[in-house]
């Protein structure tokens, strides 16, 4: 039996009221796809957030899953859009210290104020992060598969190909022009914010 058909056979159980089965494939896959979600998050815990609620929208969407794509496939694309989803949140929400606070004339305030990293550092950072998340949702499908699978999955070129069933040298070509693309954006946040 393969892993597909050994899935597949999993989530008819759930689909059919035996809820319990999916904790098989959140055993099965959750270290997978923590390791997916730190591709995007450095915090450890912020990994495990992530996955926590990529496989929660993966059981509330098990219903209309129809196996047209292998069980992991379907729950990646979960996690990267929750992942991607994570960062543009985050980005709105970037860290501040508000000098005026009470806090600050203790000695543990101004200890906390001298921790924080230069404001134009964090601001560049967090404003490449939002232009690489936004630049990859509006890459075309066939590109950003290939770019993700590439810099986020780390599979090879050869892995790629199989899994996207085209050449190589169509794998190379469409790497290359995501790369291009996300340097082009990031470029223009550049040289708009050396103005």
């Amino acid at each position: 039996m393969s892993e597909q058909t050994a899935d597949l056979a999993i989530i008819r159980q759930v689909q059919q009221g035996h809820k319990q089965a999916y904790n098989l494939l959140v055993r099965k896959y959750q270290y997978k796809i923590i390791s997916v979600a730190q591709k995007y998050v450095s915090c450890p815990n912020d990994a495990q957030d992530i996955a926590q609620e990529a496989f929660i929208k993966a059981y509330q969407a098990l219903p209309t899953f129809r196996g047209d794509s292998a069980f992991y496939t379907w729950l990646y694309r979960i996690t990267v859009n929750t992942a991607m989803n994570y960062l543009s949140s985050n980005v709105k929400k970037s860290s501040f210290v508000d000098i005026d606070s009470p806090e600050i004339d203790s000695s543990e305030g101004l200890e906390k104020l001298s921790q924080v990293d230069n404001p134009e550092n964090i601001l560049e950072g967090v404003d490449a992060q939002r232009v690489i998340v936004e630049t990859l949702k509006t890459l075309p499908e066939e590109l950003r598969q290939a770019i993700v699978y590439r810099e986020i999955e780390e599979m090879s070129y050869e892995q790629i190909a199989e899994k996207m069933d085209c050449p190589i040298g169509t794998v190379r070509s469409r790497i290359f022009r995501a790369r291009e693309i996300i340097e082009r954006e990031l470029s223009l946040l550049s040289s708009s914010s050396a103005k």
